[in-house]
């Protein structure tokens, strides 16, 4: 299908502006947030808005909650690691692979997430996959971003190739670029963090905004050159994740 150029969402937008105040130093290494109530009364924004944005914040390492102190920002944060390269509809499964259903196949701006990750260059455009990965029910969310064009054109041409190919977007990202990898070496890095669903997700999901869940970010590489970034969310009750060492 052709990948139309679209708007950043909402959060996203909400995430960048807090995201740009941190770095410019509006709220230094070690500093605490205002209130959500005075933080949201700042921005114009409503509290719902800001608590996912601010989720994603800490997902991504930012901010930390300390009880009894609130939203303080990181410095640079630790990270636990899971590396696996293998479809996540695959690596769940306990048999036939989980089923892959597109919520959103576009074309957006990078983040803070995929500047860092990526080294996406602002005013880039990245191939952004949003997908639910379910069995009897919704399992996983899966929010996937590839390298811009000409990264992946040098780097990996037959990712680039499939990822324009008729159909290549009803599955993963990540199955696309292992089927294209068969001569290819590929390293990967990922870390695991305990977070919570939020309201969007937890709608995507079929589940409460406060279930608990394990947030996993992957990076895969070609040589030294990060082709693609994935953020998998497993809330409670998903399937069992494999903690294996990639090669």
């Amino acid at each position: 299908m052709a990948v139309a150029r679209q708007q950043r969402r909402p959060v996203v937008v909400l995430y960048e502006r807090i995201a740009d105040a941190i770095h410019e130093g509006v709220y230094p290494p070690g500093s605490t947030l205002p209130s959500e109530p005075r933080l949201a009364a700042e921005l114009g924004v409503s509290r719902p808005a800001l608590r996912e944005a601010l989720l994603l914040l800490q997902e991504d390492g930012l901010l930390s909650v300390r009880r009894g102190v609130g939203r303080t920002v990181n410095d640079a944060p630790p990270r636990r690691g899971h590396e696996q390269l293998q479809p996540l509809e695959e690596l769940l499964s306990a048999g036939a692979p989980l089923r892959v259903r597109p919520l959103l196949r576009a074309v957006e701006e990078p983040t803070d997430f995929t500047t860092q990750h990526l080294h996406a260059p602002a005013g880039s455009g990245l191939r952004f996959w949003e997908s639910v990965l379910s069995a009897e029910s919704a399992v996983a969310l899966s929010h996937e971003w590839a390298a811009p064009d000409g990264v992946l054109e040098r780097a990996h041409p037959e990712f680039a190739a499939a990822l324009g190919s008729p159909g290549a977007d009803t599955g993963s990202m990540l199955a696309v670029l292992a089927a294209a990898s068969r001569a290819v070496p590929l390293t990967g890095h990922s870390g695991v963090t305990a977070t919570l669903l939020g309201q969007r997700r937890g709608e995507q999901l079929g589940r409460p905004a406060e279930t608990p869940a394990v947030l996993v970010t992957q990076v895969v590489r070609v040589g030294d050159t990060p082709v693609l970034a994935a953020k998998h969310m497993l809330p409670t009750g998903a399937p069992a994740l494999p903690v294996l060492q990639s090669n």
